[in-house]
This record gives C-alpha cells, structure tokens and sequence, in this order.
C-alpha cells in the first residue's frame, strides 16, 4: 500500500504478490464471475488459482474443538478429513464431500467419527469434476475428495484413523436462520412423512432447522428468507412427493395481570356413593421481582416455580384453621398450573402471579384431589378476569443495515410495524438502523426489506422482552380467539 502511493502504480507481479499475501492472510476473498454452463470465465478462474492462491500447507492450521491439537494440511500430520458438504443423488444416495486436512486416506480404509465415535470404511474415493466422477486409490492432505455409503456422517463431521483419534475439527459455523414460517402437509396422514422429508433436506442444507412448537402447535421452518422456504417447498412437493402449504406462524403470547383480585369456587358433584366436594378462595396479585409478602392475609408456606415459559408462579398457603388440609396444595397446584398453560384470556401461557389461598371448605368424605384441582382451576379463571388481565408480545431487538438513501423508506416501514428506534450508525455508504419491534409485526419483512432496497439490505433479529400490547390489539386478539373457539 506504501509503494502504491509513493510511486501510484503497481507492477502485474507486486498485485499478483499482494493478492497472494492477503489470501494467506484471510484478508482479501476475490470475488469472479463466470458462467460454466457456457464456459464463460472457467479457464480465468482456475488460472487464478493455480497463479495465485496458495497451497494446503501454507495457510493457517486447522484446530480441533478442544484447542489441544493443530492441522498443517502435511502428510505426516495425523490422518484426519473434514466432511464440509452432503448431496444427494438418486443413483448414489448420499455423497459426501470431504478435505483431508492430515496424513493420507485410501480405498476400504476404517476411520472413526470423533463426533459420534463410531466407525465408518471408506469403500470408495472419488475425485468430482463436474457430473463426471473418477476413482482413486487413496488421498493425501491438501487433497478434496468425495465417497459415498457412511453410515453415521453429516456435514461439520471428522473422520479420524481408527487408531489416532485426535478429535473432531472446528466447525463451519452456519449464520443463524432469521426467515421463520409454518409448514403444514395438506393431507394430514403425511405430517411423518413431512417430517422425514424436511430432515432429509437438513442433511444437505443444515441452515434448514425445524421444531415442532408444542406451545403453537405448528411445525416452524427456518430458513434465509422466502426464496430460501420455496426452494424448500419445492423440493418437498416434487422430490418427495410430499403436498405442503406454507402458513405465517403464530405469535407466542403470554398472559398475565395488573392487580389483585379475590374469588371463590365450590365444586360440588354428587352422583351415588361419594361424590365430590372442594372449595377454594384465593387472593391474586401481580408478581414482580423483589416484591414484599401482601399483609392482608398471613402467609405460612410459600412456594416459588420457574415457568418453561418464562416469568414465576407463586404459591402461597394462608390457610388458619385447618380449613384445608395441606395435603390437598399439591391438586390445588395442579388446578392452577392447567390454566397457566391456557391462559384465560386467549390460551395463552400465563406468568407472574402470586396466588394466596386464604380460605376453603373440606367434607369428610367427599372431598379429594380432582374436586381441589378443579375448584382451584375455575377460582383462578375467575379472579384472573378480574384482575386487569393483560395481553404480553415478544419484543424482537432488530439491527437492519441498508444503504444510506434508503434509510428513510426503511425508518417509515419500521415505523408502520410499532418500532421504536433506539439509534442508528454509520458504516460507509450504509447505515445500520438498531429498534425494538413486535415479533407479530415483523411478518415477511425479509421479503419488504429486499423490495425497498433492491436487495441491497439486510437484517438480524433476537428475542428480547414481552411487553404489554397496546389496548387496540388486545381488543382484536381477544375477538379473533373467540371466533377461533366458535368455530371450533
């Protein structure tokens, strides 16, 4: 850089040098352009590799996971390869594409899976040059190489000698998927079989991730952005056979309260014999971190859970008298627990809140557990309503970096989705735009993002907080729950 501005020109042999350098460096990637279908370009790219990139040996070592031991890419490192690519081929089912990163691999070689630390042979090699494929007897390090029928190998794996096991080498680490939609078969018989498809895919794109959300009751697909979900689609629809429709996932809520309520249940069912009998009156309040026992009613035993979902239910007993027997607080428990996981308002789990039961009613024979788990249940469902129940939305902390004349048409849609923008950066031509913005609203932004700005921008997005929704949205969440329960 000095020389360029000393004398403002470089010679063909000193850019040659400092691509070279920057290369063994990892500082310059070079990006060219070509056309293979039509070799346009082909013969200008493997000139620039074998002029100018560097060989195995003289990049940076490779380090295994646990930091112990190094890879030079030199045949008398210990025999180690890095699986960094799986397809899939009709006529030879899995083909996995590896670098031998240490020592030497040959045909029906047994290796180990420093990974699942099982055994795989290695019953053919290959060397891929286009469609066409070409056996070889055996690899050295700095070699890239394909074979098919492992067994128990995916992509990021490391194969290692049977006999040297040094340990699985550092992973590609993927970007995080951001695109999340819900994916449903239109024949329900083939939800399995849905399911079998999207892992298969998996093996070939692990940027593909699936759950089932239990909470939701969806099977979510995260992918890159909507093309990434279609070429998905695609392949599930004409490859596997498998009929799907694409859905915009549903937002997780949570439920909770503003202020203390009280209410009483009896449940009373009499039907031959022993019947059932159990009444309940508790006090509930909102929970909030540090809070102070209420002075209303004394508090005997006190019991903290840690909700899956997040936030805290609080139990406490304030029972004088014995009006209750404590053997009952377990089904009591039970009872409230099933209307945290369905919450009042709209099914949603519930969270924070302090439940006091001060007062009940036993019989000697007729009451049991069910008859305190359901007096317990409807109790809380009462005392909730009364008690400012409140809608909560995840908040998602979004970074967007788009160009800097676009930045306004980006503000003004943020803008439109309930963002609040906390700040903003230069970097160059771009600007990076960082806002708290509901999940619910960010809906296909990917795909908005890219139309404003000519695919120029680009996002990321966290989970971040739950906050209340604003009084409108309530007003419309609780009307669309009512109509789903009609309809249902």
């Amino acid at each position: 850089m000095e020389k360029f501005f000393e004398s403002d020109s470089l010679s063909e042999e000193e850019i040659l040098q400092g691509l070279r350098i920057g290369l063994l460096n990892r500082e310059v990637f070079p990006l060219l352009v070509s056309a293979a279908k039509r070799n346009i370009g082909s013969y200008r790219i493997l000139d620039f590799i074998s002029n100018n990139v560097p060989s195995p040996d003289q990049i940076s070592s490779r380090k295994t996971v646990d930091g112990e031991k190094e890879l030079t890419c030199k045949a008398d490192d210990p025999t180690a390869l890095f699986i960094f690519k799986t397809s899939k081929e009709h006529h030879l089912g899995e083909v996995s594409f590896f670098k031998v990163f240490g020592g030497e691999i040959s045909e029906g070689m047994d290796m180990i899976s420093s990974n699942r630390d099982t055994k795989e042979r290695f019953s053919q090699i290959m060397v891929m040059c286009g469609k066409n494929r070409e056996k070889v007897d055996k690899m050295v390090a700095g070699d890239i190489g394909a074979t098919i029928k492992l067994k128990d190998v995916k992509t990021n794996s490391t194969l290692c000698d049977a006999k040297n096991n040094i340990g699985a080498l550092e992973p590609i680490v993927f970007p995080e998927p951001f695109h999340i939609i819900a994916m449903n078969p239109v024949n329900s018989a083939d939800d399995e079989k849905m399911g079998a498809a999207i892992n298969e895919v998996n093996k070939v794109d692990p940027t593909i991730q699936v759950e089932f959300s239990r909470e939701l009751k969806q099977t979510l697909v995260k992918g890159y952005g909507d093309l990434h979900i279609k070429t998905l689609k695609w392949y599930l629809d004409n490859e596997f056979k498998v009929e799907t429709e694409i859905d915009s996932p549903k937002i997780a809520y949570r439920e909770t309260i503003t202020k203390s309520a009280k209410s009483d249940y009896r449940h009373k069912k009499q039907s031959g014999g022993s019947g059932q009998f159990g009444e309940v009156y508790m006090m509930i309040e909102p929970y909030i971190e540090g809070m102070e026992n209420q002075t209303e009613f004394p508090v005997r035993k006190q019991e903290i859970y840690d909700m899956e979902w997040g936030g805290k239910l609080v139990l406490n007993n304030c029972i004088v008298g014995g009006s209750i027997d404590v053997k009952y607080f377990p089904a009591i428990y039970k009872g409230l627990m099933e209307r945290m996981e369905q919450g009042p308002l709209t099914g949603s789990y519930a969270r924070d809140i302090v439940v006091n039961v001060y007062d009940g009613k036993m019989h000697p024979v007729d009451s049991n557990e069910i008859s305190f788990k359901l007096a317990a249940r409807h109790a809380f469902s009462a005392a909730f309503k009364q008690a400012g129940p409140k809608i909560m939305e995840p908040i998602s902390l979004v970074e967007v970096f788009v160009p800097e004349d676009k930045m306004g048409d980006t503000m003004t849609d943020l803008q439109g989705r309930r963002a609040i923008i906390e700040g903003m950066e230069g970097e160059g031509k771009y600007q990076r735009l960082k806002a708290k913005v509901p999940l619910a609203e960010m809906d296909k932004y990917a795909t908005c993002l890219s139309s404003i700005t000519s695919g120029k921008g680009e996002y990321s997005m966290i989970y971040d907080s739950y906050q209340p929704v604003p009084g409108d949205v309530q007003i419309k969440l609780l009307k669309t729950y009512e109509e789903e329960q009609e309809e249902e």
